[in-house]
């Protein structure tokens, strides 16, 4: 009987949280993929280089930029539950550029930065010198709710124009909503909507749903 109300805890739990955070639909995706049915419709975007900067929710003083170190993304392991940490160090290694805000030396967020061609979920995509991709986004727990994400964004764009880079993409996920919303803000354009359609871990498809 415990187990029981454990179990059901724990599912009241994950529908509280999608709901609340706009996820159901996303919620459902990824359950039907742990079954074998994954469909993913995502879009390739377009970033603005240049915006208004954003301002962060409190005390701005005391975050800053940083370029984060092999130990620092190893480190990233014990604290993140569920993240393809060997992905992680397999691009640090492969030299992509993983970006960080800091507050008082703790991340709070972090993004990876590719200039190199690439395949996602079986789709290359072509990446020229002056353009990068920016991937693995995630701003940690305790720092939620303050408008780091396009605060990140912002600071980096020091870096990509230091770096030749004048033109930036990512993918964000159809039924990813807080996603799509914090990127609209800072100017992110949809391309293209692509659909991937993975049958139980064997069976790869790509569709082109749209061209904006």
């Amino acid at each position: 009987m415990e187990v029981g109300n454990t179990n059901l805890s724990y599912k009241t739990k994950w529908i509280y949280n999608i709901a609340k955070n706009g996820l159901i639909w996303q919620g459902i995706r990824n359950r039907l993929a742990k079954i074998g049915f994954d469909f993913m419709p995502y879009y390739w975007e377009i970033g603005a280089i240049d915006i208004a900067p954003p301002s962060i929710r409190g005390d701005s003083s005391e975050y800053e930029l940083s370029i984060l170190n092999e130990d620092e993304i190893a480190s990233i392991k014990s604290n993140i539950i569920g993240i393809a940490h060997k992905d992680l160090l397999n691009d640090y290694k492969q030299g992509d550029t993983c970006l960080a805000i800091k507050y008082r030396d703790k991340i709070a967020i972090y993004s990876f930065i590719k200039q190199t061609d690439f395949y996602f979920r079986g789709r290359i995509f072509k990446i020229k010198p002056s353009e990068g991709y920016v991937h693995h986004t995630y701003t940690f727990e305790d720092f939620r709710g303050k408008n780091l994400a396009p605060f990140l964004r912002y600071q980096s764009y020091n870096y990509f124009k230091s770096h030749g880079i004048d033109t930036y993409y990512s993918i964000s996920e159809y039924f990813n909503k807080p996603t799509l919303k914090y990127k609209k803000k800072i100017g992110v354009k949809p391309l293209k909507l692509y659909l991937n359609v993975v049958l139980f871990k064997r069976w790869c498809y790509n569709f082109t749903l749209k061209s904006y």
